[in-house]
């Protein structure tokens, strides 16, 4: 079971702190998380319950107002935005509701971006990308660009391009969010197949349905974590 293997990341007496006028909010308050290799999580929460701030966290998009973030290890609290960026690009891969695609590339190009700072063989680059294409169905749509693309397809393209560093995290921000209930039903399968593979997938959702399927379950509310 996924619980009982190592954490890859911890989150220790993580808060966020943002202040209006002469008030502090606490987007998040004291939170404490493990993230094992291999689960399959969901954090859910409703709107504004922290969620989306614990995304930011997790991603290393956003240093905590107070507390240590750990990733293999290492204090990510204490990286300078360079260092923070080498493991972003290398370790976690983003997924969004609005898939982020940019409408001037076409798929291939979509996909490569990621790879091109890390791979300075464009060939190479290339191919990885076009392997990854092909295990996710669309290695016929290469050169098509997002506005020719389906909202499914267009996920699929930005699941891919999370793919193209093979990175050890995936972070899904809302994926379904977008999509109509069998689209949806496909892109949640395609995460649980990336699970079985050895994906460790963190799915944050105000939607209890998509939880159902993760094998674990962080609820957020009030930037705080309920017991799971």
């Amino acid at each position: 079971m996924a619980q009982h293997s190592k954490a890859i990341m911890s989150l220790k007496g993580v808060s966020k702190v943002y202040r209006m006028g002469e008030e502090k909010v606490y987007a998040l308050n004291g939170i404490d998380l493990d993230i094992h290799e291999g689960d399959l999580a969901s954090v859910l929460g409703p709107s504004g319950s922290g969620k989306s701030t614990l995304l930011n966290m997790l991603g290393l998009l956003d240093p905590p107002s107070a507390g240590s973030i750990f990733l293999d290890g290492i204090e990510t609290t204490k990286l300078s935005e360079k260092g923070l960026a080498a493991v972003r690009g290398k370790k976690i891969g983003f997924i969004f509701q609005m898939f982020n695609l940019i409408p001037s590339l076409n798929v291939l190009q979509n996909v490569m971006l990621p790879a091109v700072i890390y791979e300075s063989d464009p060939v190479k680059t290339r191919q990885k990308a076009e392997i990854v294409l092909g295990r996710i169905g669309m290695g016929e749509r290469l050169l098509h660009f997002p506005n020719q693309l389906s909202g499914g397809q267009r996920q699929r393209v930005a699941i891919a391009r999370a793919l193209i560093n093979d990175p050890e995290i995936i972070l899904a921000d809302e994926p379904t969010g977008n999509l109509d209930s069998k689209t949806g039903a496909e892109v949640l399968d395609m995460f649980k197949r990336l699970n079985d593979e050895g994906k460790t997938i963190i799915i944050v959702t105000h939607d209890a349905h998509v939880a159902k399927i993760t094998k674990r379950t962080i609820r957020v509310v009030d930037g705080k974590i309920l017991k799971e």
